[in-house]
């Protein structure tokens, strides 16, 4: 007999200089908020926070190790300027890289814009939480995060430890 499905987890992280100091409005993170609760998500933690690496660390670590969420999203922070540094604290505090996410929403953008060249957000996984980087724009985010939606729940009941087959209808998730 199969586990009931249950709703997982999330934490939207924005990372941006100019929306921490209330001068940009958080388009990118209202919009993954609202596809990521239709999508079957609790939201229970968002936050805004600068460009600073060391900060962006202490958030990933505190949502994962004390929250215990299942999945946390960042948007922002994955370009080329002097002050995108998202990919780089991932990295940091992740166990393990999941390049596959990372990869198919890249290669999805490409489809779109040649600029999708320059994103660098990865995915890993600290502990029992699935850290995915977006893209900061509006538009991007939801492109990159419409990409890998319908195999986040799925990939968050085999991190956790989910029994069931892999075969499509045989895990206990939405």
């Amino acid at each position: 007999m199969s586990a009931q499905p249950r709703s997982y987890t999330c934490g939207i992280l924005t990372l941006s200089d100019k929306g921490s100091r209330g001068e940009r409005e958080d388009t990118s993170g209202a919009l993954l908020k609202e596809k990521l609760s239709e999508a079957g998500f609790t939201v229970s933690e968002y936050l805004i926070l600068p460009d600073r690496r060391e900060e962006i660390e202490t958030k990933l670590i505190d949502w994962a190790d004390l929250k215990k969420l299942d999945l946390i999203v960042t948007t922002g922070g994955t370009g080329v300027s002097p002050s995108d540094q998202t990919p780089e604290a991932t990295r940091a505090v992740i166990d393990i890289e999941i390049p596959g996410l990372a990869e198919a929403m890249r290669m999805a953008s490409l489809q779109k814009t040649v600029q999708a060249v320059w994103s660098r957000g990865i995915a890993g996984i600290r502990k029992q939480s699935l850290i995915l980087n977006l893209p900061g724009s509006r538009k991007a985010a939801g492109e990159n995060l419409e990409v890998v939606l319908s195999s986040l729940m799925h990939g968050i009941y085999k991190l956790q430890g989910g029994q069931a087959d892999c075969g499509e209808g045989n895990t206990p998730h939405r």
